[in-house]
């Protein structure tokens, strides 16, 4: 079926608003999930007739010269300056609508080297403590050299996930470089699947995202046992061996060097106590709502098959590798669904299926997306129609510079339907490699793209959703 086929366009006077409907779309192997989709289908018909409502949607250009930019946050000191993620180590600072001259904080010397063709490590994730404007505090996400040794006998460690304290010096715009304080350290015996999100939730607790360790199938060196016979490996579903595959949660206000909040899941019982839910292949992108629900959304790249973005709970179990989304996953052959698989883990917890459900590429009954990027909620009040949508994105549908945006509606159980954003000035794509989003204290949402699909050139730029009619009516 062609992509064609697949959407539904609705003309709004100035908006193409594309309707990718995702409910009876993709083919089931059982009438439950037909029916389902029949649901979803009802659905997304009346998601559709929401969506006429939504004004003209467009990006406009904040900031340009970048390499590969990750991501993008607004420090919480009343200053209104935004902050780039630039995954060759560099965080930039775009004060007053222009970017500085001079990084914030530079860790180029203190990461691992990076291939500039393709490489998911790099300087990968920022968050500002609760406090920022009064303690200076704030935490970055990098890949640092491997220690020595390895996972296992003539197997080498690639690099190590660093989370590490900074602390802003007396100009707000400059970072205390030498004022680093290593706050835990995850040994990674492949170098993808790095996850790479930090953020603090609404519980002031600082949440970290780490990938399942790399190679394919959740099976390779580092990539344990697990009490999964039918599918070799892995680090997804263990929690007792190692802090791969899971969301973390971690109190940093005690401690040393870090606390464990006394609720976290698997306090006084079998599992690690930093892990808060499991069961992840890579984590890249996540996100709490900044009001609302104050939920965790999480977007997990698939391997051939589904992409999948979970609203994640404690002590949660996703899936991974026992399912793939909401399909049984089969590491002998990843092209291939099995019949059927369990839906509770040897600790008795159910698996959980995700909220949106996106066709991989190489999905031989066909797909649109290399890898999924989670988002944000829309909370901003420049876009009439987004408010409370969530928004997240495709990588690209082809390995070439053809990055997509989505919103779905937040609601009820089962998979959301969705539907593309068409931007009025690129209605067929953004025209560049989406690599993260941001989001600014008043809720609006930013793009951090390339046209380069790996950390290399001076092509990142940064935008922002904005509503198109308001440009013409200035």
């Amino acid at each position: 079926m062609t992509r064609t086929a697949l959407k539904k366009t609705i003309n709004t006077g100035h908006i193409l608003v594309g309707i990718f409907i995702l409910g009876g779309l993709m083919l089931y192997s059982c009438q439950s999930d037909i029916e389902r989709n029949l649901e979803n289908m009802k659905s997304a018909d009346a998601q559709t007739k929401a969506a006429v409502n939504i004004k003209s949607i467009d990006m406009e250009l904040v900031a340009e010269g970048l390499v590969s930019p990750l991501g993008l946050v607004e420090a919480n000191d009343e200053t209104g300056n935004l902050f780039v993620i630039d995954q060759i180590g560099k965080i930039w600072v775009i004060a007053n609508g222009t970017m500085q001259e001079e990084p914030f904080l530079d860790v180029t010397d203190r990461m691992v080297s990076l291939n500039p063709g393709y490489d998911e490590r790099g300087l990968l994730g920022l968050a500002f403590h609760p406090d920022y404007a009064t303690n200076g505090r704030f935490f970055v996400y990098y890949t640092a050299p491997p220690n020595p040794g390895g996972p296992e006998p003539d197997a080498s460690w690639n690099n190590i996930s660093r989370i590490s304290e900074f602390s802003v010096s007396s100009d707000p715009a400059k970072a205390n470089a030498a004022s680093e304080k290593i706050i835990l350290e995850v040994d990674q015996p492949q170098g993808n699947h790095e996850g790479g999100t930090i953020a603090f939730g609404p519980d002031g607790y600082l949440y970290i995202s780490i990938g399942d360790g790399g190679a394919a199938h959740d099976v390779a060196p580092g990539h344990v046992e697990d009490w999964y016979d039918v599918n070799e490996g892995g680090n997804g579903q263990d929690i007792e061996s190692n802090l791969l595959g899971n969301i973390l949660r971690i109190d940093i206000n005690s401690g040393t060097p870090y606390g464990i909040p006394a609720d976290n899941p698997f306090v006084d019982k079998p599992g690690l106590d930093e892990i808060y839910a499991y069961g992840f292949r890579n984590p890249f992108r996540f996100s709490f709502d900044m009001s609302g629900s104050r939920k965790l959304f999480v977007g997990d790249a698939g391997q051939h098959l589904w992409e999948e973005i979970s609203v994640v709970e404690k002590g949660g179990n996703y899936g991974w590798n026992v399912k793939e989304g909401t399909h049984c996953f089969n590491a002998a052959d990843a092209h291939e669904v099995l019949p059927s698989c369990p839906d509770v883990d040897v600790y008795g917890n159910k698996l959980q299926d995700p909220v949106i459900e996106m066709a991989n590429s190489a999905n031989p009954d066909g797909g649109r997306t290399v890898t999924i990027i989670g988002g944000n909620v829309y909370r901003g009040n420049d876009i009439p129609g987004l408010q409370g949508k969530y928004i997240f994105g495709s990588f690209s549908s082809d390995f070439a510079p053809t990055g997509e945006i989505f919103a779905a509606n937040p609601a009820g159980p089962g998979l959301w339907p969705f539907y593309e954003i068409e931007l009025e000035s690129s209605p067929d794509n953004i025209g560049y490699y989406l690599k993260g989003f941001g989001q600014d204290m008043e809720g609006e949402i930013y793009l951090t793209v390339s046209s380069q699909l790996g950390p290399q050139g001076e092509t990142g730029k940064i935008f922002k959703l904005i509503w198109a009619k308001k440009q013409e009516s200035l």
